[in-house]
């Protein structure tokens, strides 16, 4: 009974750690600290895993999903304010076909 305690209790801290050394492998991938997140990964389980995860996934941007549509769109209730680059194509195009 002994050793069937053993091989569970160490088949689970060999499963933490394999997957906190997952995460210390990752994480720099992603900009995050490998330390910080593989020791909250083997400290606190599977809680801080899937925290770990979920905080990779609000990091990564894909250029091409963020563009893909184009560039932003002005609504045409704000079209007469002045945003922050006066001097851009878009404001000089709509000054010009409205003067």
């Amino acid at each position: 009974m002994l050793i069937l305690n053993v091989l569970l209790v160490g088949s689970t801290v060999v499963l933490f750690a394999l997957i906190a050394t997952y995460v210390y492998i990752d994480a720099p991938e992603y900009g995050m600290n490998p330390r910080k997140w593989a020791a909250v990964s083997f400290l606190i389980p599977f809680f801080g895993f899937f925290a770990y995860v979920f905080e990779r996934d609000d990091r990564r941007l894909d250029a091409e999903d963020m563009f893909k549509d184009g560039g932003f769109e002005v609504h045409e209730s704000r079209a007469d304010d002045l945003g922050i680059d006066e001097g851009s194509a878009g404001i000089r195009d709509r000054e010009d076909e409205q003067g």
